[in-house]
């Protein structure tokens, strides 16, 4: 019966979320890219009986993660990072990005090792639109975690 304490959980809404880059809480509409995997390692011996390969977990890698937020007047934070590129001379962020309950509790807590910006997107810009202008900003890391 509606209102009433469920018997089986739900699974959780993702629409509630939190993003600290480095010292900064930032708000952000969209989150994309949260996953790794592993490179497999194939191996055969010279001398060994099986006519196959021998699969083996290599190398670790994980994707860029995607950031999608409103543009807002004087808000330049994620440009200023981004110009502070430089070959091999960047600052390199922590990056926390949860997923929260109802309370504002987090539920799922990610965390991007030494992630800094490869690619920043501004808006499109249309006469006849009537969308919010979003600003888009990739990072490259290395590592994700989850708690």
């Amino acid at each position: 019966m509606a209102g009433e304490k469920q018997e089986e959980p739900w699974p959780v809404p993702k629409f509630h979320l939190s993003v600290q880059i480095g010292r900064s809480q930032m708000s952000f509409q969209e989150v994309s890219g949260l996953d790794a995997e592993t490179d497999v390692i194939e191996y055969r011996a010279g001398n060994s009986p099986q006519f196959s390969t021998v699969k083996m977990p290599g190398l670790k890698k994980a994707s860029n993660v995607t950031l999608k937020k409103g543009m807002f007047k004087d808000d330049s934070k994620i440009f200023d990072w981004f110009a502070q590129v430089k070959m091999n001379v960047i600052k390199r962020e922590t990056v926390v990005i949860q997923l929260l309950d109802e309370e504002g509790n987090p539920v799922f807590t990610w965390k991007l090792a030494n992630a800094f910006p490869i690619k920043i997107t501004g808006t499109d810009l249309k006469s006849d639109g009537n969308e919010v202008a979003i600003e888009t900003l990739e990072l490259a890391h290395e590592g994700l975690e989850m708690e």
